[in-house]
């Protein structure tokens, strides 16, 4: 290796990793703001909070790597503009491409690198450290309580559509789903608000319900009995309920028994994953579509065509031989009514198997999504270097200053295009594929332009020629001026 590659090396790995265990320290603190509420006050060791920070910190490298190239880039060649030892280079017959050589196998093998980071240790980290949060929320079982889905706690289902408070103890909107040993669903609790309540010394939870309904089935081995009297409504202002905790306070760390999201999952397990949900889904559309097609009685006509000239199509009915016009006008109002009725009845199906699709679909998006992001990130960082390197020697600026805020700009346009074209592809807007290739995509000419423009010794920009217009014009203005001030009036009489 030269000379001059070990200086450029040398220069950029230092502003690297600088920068990389900064921005990581910053994100980290950003981690323990957000799960501050989760952590603290439920006597944890500092090992568990060590290994909870730890195993987070992985999904943390797709966001940090990128940014802390582009930063790492600007800075090497804006610090070797600045100090003219760039044009020193390319005086002694050195490209800038050349300057970039030793650079660039650097950012190749950190793409490798990346790549396998996203497919094997991603997955991984996302497998312990949700395993672990899950554990996390027994020692408090608000945590266990998500907003807006059903969560289990002990034999209950209870989903609450707002969580507030000091502990995040009072619930509104709340549907409780209590099973008995037969798993079957034997109670219904409908309330308006609630708190849960526990003390220290205490191993049971109350959770005090207000304003709402109990409704209960009535377990009967007779089949009359049950028809006669098949469940009991009771309204209630103040209801309570007792939690046993001693469950949740036995609480093994250790226990790692979810390992079904995408997140948690590698190319090949999500390509076999893909590969099933697509089966399935098109499986439940054929099903649908035959289902829904039986429903309608359409079947139920038998189609004929007359031998005449005409070729009109006569339709038989299985139990009418006759047209609507034929009935009675009572008749035909009911026959109008009843149809109605099943129109929308076929209407309301269709809106339900609409939504049901399309959360399918979406699940669909979800892992197609996390398999092509695998490979677009491990050229996020090559790109966002061909970006970087010749933008820092058009700007001929080094120090944090201005680098800075143009590393953050470019970085925020790339993840911003990346979310929202994530977000598409996840609805089936676009393509899951575009949806991870966009943001390189957009980001590949623009690092090709720059280094056309570096390579040249051209601005991005040629501010004389756009600025001219306005400052012939201003020039105008000024003369437009000084000739009022210097006229001499005549009166005409």
């Amino acid at each position: 290796m030269k000379v001059i590659d070990r200086y450029i090396l040398t220069s950029y790995l230092k502003i690297f990793f600088s920068f990389f265990f900064i921005l990581m320290f910053i994100f980290i603190i950003q981690i323990i703001w957000v799960f501050i509420d989760d952590l603290a006050g439920k006597e944890i060791d500092f090992e568990i909070i060590f290994k909870f920070l730890l195993f987070y910190s992985p999904k943390l490298l797709p966001l940090v790597i990128p940014l802390t190239v582009l930063l790492a880039s600007i800075m090497t060649f804006g610090n070797l503009s600045e100090q003219y030892e760039l044009a020193a280079i390319k005086s002694s017959g050195i490209s800038l491409f050349r300057a970039m050589r030793s650079l660039l196998v650097v950012n190749v093998a950190l793409c490798i690198g990346m790549f396998f980071i996203a497919n094997s240790l991603i997955p991984y980290a996302e497998f312990k450290s949700y395993n672990l949060r899950k554990n996390l929320a027994k020692l408090k079982p608000a945590l266990a309580i998500t907003e807006g889905v059903f969560s289990d706690i002990n034999n209950m289902n209870i989903k609450v559509e707002k969580k507030y408070g000091p502990d995040d103890n009072l619930l509104e909107d709340i549907i409780i789903h209590q099973n008995n040993f037969n798993s079957r669903n034997t109670l219904v609790i409908k309330a308006e608000s609630g708190e849960l309540k526990t003390q220290e010394s205490s191993e049971i939870l109350q959770l005090v319900l207000n304003n709402g309904k109990r409704y209960e089935e009535i377990e009967s081995r007779s089949p009359n009995n049950k028809q006669i009297s098949p469940h009991t409504l009771v309204s209630f202002e103040k209801h309570v309920m007792n939690i046993d905790l001693r469950e949740f306070n036995k609480v093994d760390f250790d226990d790692e028994k979810f390992s079904n999201t995408f997140r948690m999952q590698n190319i090949s397990q999500l390509n076999f994953s893909i590969d099933s949900l697509s089966k399935n889904l098109v499986f439940r559309y054929n099903n649908f579509s035959k289902n829904f097609y039986a429903r309608t009685g359409i079947s139920n006509f038998i189609r004929t065509v007359r031998e005449d000239d005409s070729y009109k199509d006569s339709i038989l009915y299985t139990n009418y031989n006759t047209h609507l016009k034929d009935y009675p006008r009572k008749k035909q109002l009911d026959i109008l009514t009843e149809s109605l009725n099943l129109t929308n009845s076929h209407i309301q199906v269709l809106n339900s198997q609409k939504d049901n699709f399309f959360i399918k679909e979406k699940i669909v998006n979800l892992h197609k999504s996390n398999l092509y992001d695998k490979y677009a990130l491990g050229f996020a960082s090559i790109i966002l270097f061909f970006v970087g390197a010749p933008l820092g020697a058009i700007i001929r600026k080094g120090g944090i200053g201005l680098p800075m805020v143009i590393s953050l700009l470019l970085f925020l346009s790339y993840h911003f295009i990346g979310t929202f074209s994530r977000n598409a592809a996840e609805d089936g807007s676009i393509d899951a594929f575009l949806g991870s290739i966009i943001p390189n995509a957009i980001m590949l000419p623009l690092g090709v332009y720059l280094i056309y423009r570096a390579s040249s010794d051209k601005s991005i920009f040629n501010f004389d020629k756009i600025s001219y217009p306005f400052r012939l014009f201003l020039k105008k203005i000024s003369s437009i001026k000084f000739l009022l001030k210097n006229k001499t009036w005549v009166k005409w009489f």
